[in-house]
């Protein structure tokens, strides 16, 4: 492929990408093109005015979107068939009732937003939001109201965790940059992140949840329900299937410990074996697998009957994956025409405050090509020599690195995957997703922000 160097300047390249997120809405909202087509058309024609060589262009287009898929599509779609599975079996009615018994019916959103904070811990924000969506359906079936009453708590508590606290790979990987403490950054984060879903999770779903009333999405089939309620299975059965995952991917941090520590070889075979295992696909993988058995044969079922239901999990979910890759599509066009290198450049430029630059640059990224991780790692990179020159230590390169983040959870908006994916399975129009999620995160990134500033101030 010929070698690609921007030429045009950083205004002509903020103007192309105003106007490609405009061109984008316009065909969506006005002229009804489907999300999948509109986000590919307009991905080509943003990759053709920003001089990206003809050659290169199809790269450009079908690496982003595989890239995104390889992230997104395994998570989803196991995701989708351990849902499924707990959904049909009446494992969500038997956690959502005992939710509900627990809090009590006004907690309830509160509860799946508590809930969804601890199963955010190790895992991704993707794979979360898929395994607790058949319970958040369940409990607004049965308690009425609002959709986003329990949608918006329990997708603001895995944005928290995914975007603040290790070991989610954006800020494990900006920790490495800046040589901020990884024990000392779990702390702070989870100090941050906790406020900080309490008032963009938790008060704003109840807010938002009282003005825009949204159903429940019918995303399941109606040849399979939930069992009778006398043989549910019991609560603790169905934590420990949510949780399975969660442990399995949690082992990679204490494997990685134990190697930064020098207490194990990495290059061991056992090693390699578990880190395999404790990766999130496969780990989702074999917890299908459990749930399958546990969920199928123990109790009865044939195990054809659960291969159909395993099966009936993939058919909705096509368009969601789809379209969240056509997302990272856009995303990737924006990054590879040099778009967030000119808008980060240009703050950097500027010469205002480290702590205050990162916020910007991240933000700036985020708005430019869509990834909250892309956005806070190359934020990371850009202000590191700032930062190193400063001396900056402990708690307040802690707070530098939450302030980062929470720049890049900021605006969510047509080319970031996370817009469509929630969108997709809430069954949101463009209009609502904006009116919803976009304001959800840039209630994360402020409150974060702000959270990140005092204790940097205080440290």
């Amino acid at each position: 492929m010929p070698e690609f160097e921007q030429t045009l300047s950083a205004g002509t390249l903020i103007s192309i990408a105003v106007g490609a997120v405009a061109l984008l809405l316009l065909l969506i909202i006005k002229f009804r093109v489907h999300a999948f087509v509109a986000l590919i058309l307009v991905s080509f024609l943003t990759a053709l005015v920003t001089g990206i060589p003809m050659a290169n262009i199809m790269n450009t287009l079908t690496n982003a979107f595989g890239s995104t898929l390889g992230g997104v599509a395994l998570l989803v779609g196991l995701g989708a068939m351990l849902g499924r599975l707990l959904e049909v079996s009446g494992g969500a009615q038997a956690l959502a009732d005992d939710l509900v018994r627990r809090f009590g019916e006004q907690r309830a959103p509160m509860a799946l937003g508590i809930a969804s904070l601890f199963f955010g811990f190790p895992i991704f924000f993707d794979a979360g939001l898929v395994v607790m969506l058949p319970v958040m359906f369940t409990v607004a079936r049965r308690l009425g109201g609002s959709l986003l009453l329990y949608g918006i708590p329990v997708a603001s508590a895995f944005s928290c965790m995914h975007v603040f606290v290790p070991p989610h790979p954006g800020p494990v990987a900006a920790s490495e940059l800046l040589g901020a403490d990884v024990g000392l950054l779990v702390i702070v984060g989870l100090v941050v992140a906790v406020p900080t879903w309490i008032i963009a999770g938790h008060f704003f779903g109840k807010w938002i949840g009282k003005r825009i009333l949204l159903p429940v999405p019918q995303v399941v089939q109606k040849d399979e329900t939930p069992e009778d309620e006398a043989s549910l299975p019991s609560p603790g059965l169905v934590v420990g299937l949510l949780l399975l995952p969660l442990a399995l991917i949690f082992m990679n941090t204490g494997l990685d410990f134990a190697r930064a520590q020098d207490w194990v070889d990495k290059d061991a075979g056992w090693f390699q074996l578990l880190r395999a295992v404790g990766s999130t696909p496969i780990a989702l993988l074999i917890s299908v697998l459990v749930s399958a058995v546990v969920l199928g044969p123990m109790r009865g079922r044939d195990p054809i009957k659960v291969e159909r239901i395993v099966d009936s999990a993939l058919g909705p979910v096509c368009s969601v994956i789809l379209i969240t890759g056509a997302g990272g599509m856009f995303g990737g066009v924006l990054r590879a025409s040099g778009i967030g290198d000119a808008l980060s450049s240009a703050l950097v430029d500027i010469g205002m405050p480290v702590f205050v630059a990162g916020f910007l640059v991240a933000t700036a990224l985020r708005v430019a090509q869509g990834s909250a991780t892309v956005a806070l790692i190359t934020a990371a990179g850009l202000i590191q020599p700032a930062v190193q020159a400063a001396g900056y230590q402990g708690i307040e390169l802690a707070a530098i690195v939450i302030a980062i983040a929470s720049g890049s959870a900021v605006l969510s908006h047509v080319n970031d995957s996370g817009f469509w994916l929630v969108g997709r399975f809430f069954e949101m129009d463009i209009k609502t997703t904006f009116k919803t999620w976009t304001v959800m995160q840039t209630l994360v990134g402020l409150v974060g922000f702000a959270i990140s500033a005092l204790i940097f101030w205080l440290a």
